[in-house]
């Protein structure tokens, strides 16, 4: 058992396993939760016991220590949403080749994820009948055969309107975009991701996926000083705690909101 062995292997050498004590076990749980995940020292922790418990039971140590290997407990630490510059993002639109057809399609589908912060997959479901241009608005349909109407802001909807009429191939399909080629289908989602790959190359930027791009809307939003509520309604958040993860960007706010340490400078 590898877990017993590496316990074994950690104590002193001139101790013997009828030496063990419960601050052994106490060092050999501290030294694993150093070097490994939490999930990885729990498996150590079920190991262990189930060796100490073992030991007991045959008489090669004195008491049963397999309580001294206590639990552990904790949870990964969910990384702060992450934009990208606004120079990177201009970058991203100007390095499109709009006199082609499929730089008129990568200019439309990168202007739809800047300015309204859809998901890969809701581009790619995007429909002919979901734009009611004289309204001005657009139905995005979302996970879980959610359907929402958001804004068509002026920038979109040109660049859609560009890409219909002088880049969209001759197609019954009611997808607003297509495949470059024949037989053009609809696009799936992960070559909305690829447009924005292939866009962060020749740009020169880092390369980043789609998702990153809605994470830049949201937290343009946050530094504009827009509620979070008004956030979670733009990017169609089933629960407020979802939309709560951007107000750690702001770290002014967060700064203003944080109890003076006790003794320090006022």
């Amino acid at each position: 058992m590898s877990h017993a062995r590496r316990f074994l292997e950690g104590l002193p050498a001139a101790a013997g396993l009828a030496g063990v004590c419960a601050k052994d076990v106490t060092e050999a749980v501290l030294r694993e939760s150093a070097a490994v995940s939490v999930s990885a020292t729990q498996f150590f922790v079920a190991g262990l016991r189930s060796f100490l418990r073992f030991c007991f039971i045959e008489g090669q140590v004195p008491v049963d220590l397999s309580q001294a290997a206590l639990p552990v407990t904790g949870r990964r630490r969910s990384p702060l949403p992450r934009g990208i510059a606004k120079a990177d993002a201009r970058a991203l639109l100007g390095g499109c080749d709009r006199r082609s057809a499929l730089g008129r399609r990568d200019y439309a589908v990168l202007v739809t994820l800047l300015r309204l912060g859809l998901r890969a997959g809701e581009v790619a479901r995007l429909r002919l009948d979901d734009i009611d241009w004289r309204a001005g608005e657009l139905v995005v349909r979302g996970k879980g055969a959610r359907q929402d109407r958001l804004p068509l802001p002026a920038e979109v909807g040109q660049a859609v309107a560009c890409y219909l009429r002088r880049g969209r191939p001759a197609s019954g399909r009611r997808e607003v975009f297509l495949q470059a080629r024949a037989p053009f289908g609809a696009i799936a989602a992960g070559t909305v991701s690829s447009t924005v790959r292939r866009a962060c190359r020749r740009a020169g930027v880092a390369e980043v996926g789609a998702h990153r791009l809605r994470h830049t809307v949201a937290c343009e939003m946050v530094a504009a000083g827009v509620p979070l509520a008004e956030i979670a309604q733009v990017l169609r958040h089933h629960s407020l705690q979802t939309t709560a993860l951007y107000g750690r960007v702001d770290l002014d706010r967060l700064r203003a909101l944080a109890a003076p340490w006790p003794g320090g400078v006022q």
